[in-house]
């Protein structure tokens, strides 16, 4: 139980640094050229965001640490946890590109990739743990709300 605890928290704390690191892109922007965006009715407050991610990257952790905690040496988990890093991945990009460089078509583009892969990472999550892939989902809703809001954005503008 304690080395499960401890992927938990290595888990949980990289998903964290990855969304604190991606907030620097986000904040950059947020303030001044998001705010000259067309947006659609349906874009959320500004405050919103940084609960619900903190809340996702936090759900993303417990899983990811989950299946980590279930043994590396599998192939399974491997698989898992290799799609897992590179959705990450993608998440910060998403971040860069929309906010960072200012391009909602790009960011619409990575956006999409991310999606794909957070599906592929809930299957792998899935046959190693079912609980685990049951905390990606709120994730993927979400991502699939920010894939709309990201198209929209672009598309108004």
């Amino acid at each position: 139980m304690k080395k499960k605890l401890t992927y938990i928290a290595l888990a949980v704390g990289v998903c964290l640094v990855v969304g604190f690191l991606s907030s620097f892109a986000t904040q950059s922007s947020v303030n001044d050229w998001y705010l000259t965006l067309n947006k659609p009715d349906f874009n959320p407050p500004n405050w919103v965001f940084a609960p619900v991610w903190t809340a996702l990257y936090i759900m993303m952790g417990i899983a990811a640490g989950i299946v980590w905690a279930k043994g590396f040496h599998h192939l399974w988990v491997k698989t898992a946890l290799y799609h897992f890093a590179f959705q990450l991945l993608l998440n910060a990009t998403w971040s860069i590109v929309f906010f960072g460089f200012k391009e909602p078509f790009w960011g619409l583009v990575v956006i999409i990739f991310m999606l794909v892969l957070i599906v592929l990472t809930i299957r792998w999550f899935r046959i190693v743990s079912k609980f685990a892939a049951w905390l990606l989902v709120p994730y993927f809703l979400w991502v699939c709300f920010a894939t709309a809001l990201n198209y929209k954005i672009w598309e108004l503008n």
